[in-house]
């Protein structure tokens, strides 16, 4: 079992330690869950309360805590306790799965691909002719890869992973379990003889340098050019992105929200869980889009928008509340 003194954790961190404490940390918990030898954090004022029930060794702070820590108890004092978590959080990481050799006997891997240096091919998994992969890339077991894909340096891709042909992938990339990018975008058009006609989608998708794509989420290719997602993007689980859109840097979708096709988001948009954007919708730099919300037409950059159809965000809050007091009026 891993445990850390509080200096050697503070070595890592650069905090001020605030109290005392002999005690060996072995695990990072939650406040309200953790023991005598563990540490938690506190990231914002209104969890102090659950310190003086909680039986958590030491805790990482805000600068700005205003409680003691008590007797043989620590904190410590950082600017920012939650990213100076995630730096404990990796102290304490269990190792990643074992590969026993670097290719499994049962991965299929076309003659015409080329491997990097340290990559790493897990069971079952299949490497289409002319695929790329850099260095240190990792694939998890059934993995497929389709032609003439590339796929950067330290890329993992984890189990179930689908990557349709001529998509390309940056460096430094986490692609969860079961994600798959590349599949058709839905284009389809009413047609006398058919019913509906299938609309080819023979463009791609290309992916930049540190994203990352939760389970079981969806990035369509292009119609005609590429589906882009921008250097930096953190995606969440069951998010579906349309073909043809195209996400700028560092943006974030939480859970279950979707883009439909040919939606361009900024750098830095933020798209809470289970939000709908319309198609060829234009989001700007730094835009805010609340959960649930459903975005029918542009958003300037900047902005916060709220609702269905989304408003921005203060006229979403005063609309929400004369509904209330016409409700409450109505009742009387």
């Amino acid at each position: 079992m891993k445990s850390y003194s509080i200096l050697e954790i503070n070595e890592v961190l650069k905090g001020v330690i605030l109290g005392t404490t002999d005690q060996k940390i072995t695990a990072p918990e939650q406040i309200e869950l953790a023991n005598s030898s563990e540490i938690s954090f506190i990231g914002n004022k209104k969890y102090e309360k659950f310190w003086g029930i909680s039986k958590a060794a030491v805790a990482i702070v805000n600068e700005d805590i205003s409680i003691e820590p008590g007797l043989n108890r620590a904190f410590i004092k950082v600017k920012n306790a939650e990213l100076a978590m995630s730096r404990v959080l990796k102290l304490f990481a269990p190792p990643m799965p074992l590969f026993n050799s670097e290719i499994h006997p049962t991965a299929v891997v076309d003659k015409t691909a080329i491997m990097g240096n340290g990559a790493r091919i897990g069971a079952g998994c299949y490497i289409g002719p002319n695929v790329v992969l850099g260095d240190n890339t990792t694939l998890y077991p059934n993995v497929t890869i389709f032609d003439d894909c590339t796929i950067g340096n330290n890329t993992i891709i984890w189990s179930g992973a689908v990557i349709r042909e001529r998509c390309h992938i940056g460096n430094d990339c986490i692609l969860h379990p079961n994600a798959t990018i590349g599949a058709d975008g839905f284009g389809f058009r009413p047609c006398l003889e058919t019913g509906l006609a299938k609309i080819p989608q023979i463009g791609n998708v290309v992916i930049g340098n540190g994203v990352e794509i939760g389970a079981n989420s969806c990035v369509d290719r292009g119609k005609f050019s590429s589906t882009v997602i921008g250097d930096g993007c953190k995606i969440d689980n069951l998010v579906q992105i349309g073909h043809n859109s195209r996400l700028g840097r560092f943006c974030v979708m939480a859970g279950n929200s979707g883009l439909a096709g040919s939606v361009t988001l900024g750098d830095g948009v933020v798209i809470g869980g289970s939000a709908s954007i319309n198609d060829h919708v234009t989001i700007g730099n730094g835009a805010i889009v609340g959960g649930c919300s459903g975005v029918i037409g542009d958003v300037p950059a900047g902005k916060t928008v709220l609702g269905y159809p989304a408003v921005e965000a203060r006229v979403a809050l005063k609309q929400w509340a004369i509904l209330k007091r016409l409700v409450s009026f109505s009742k009387k």
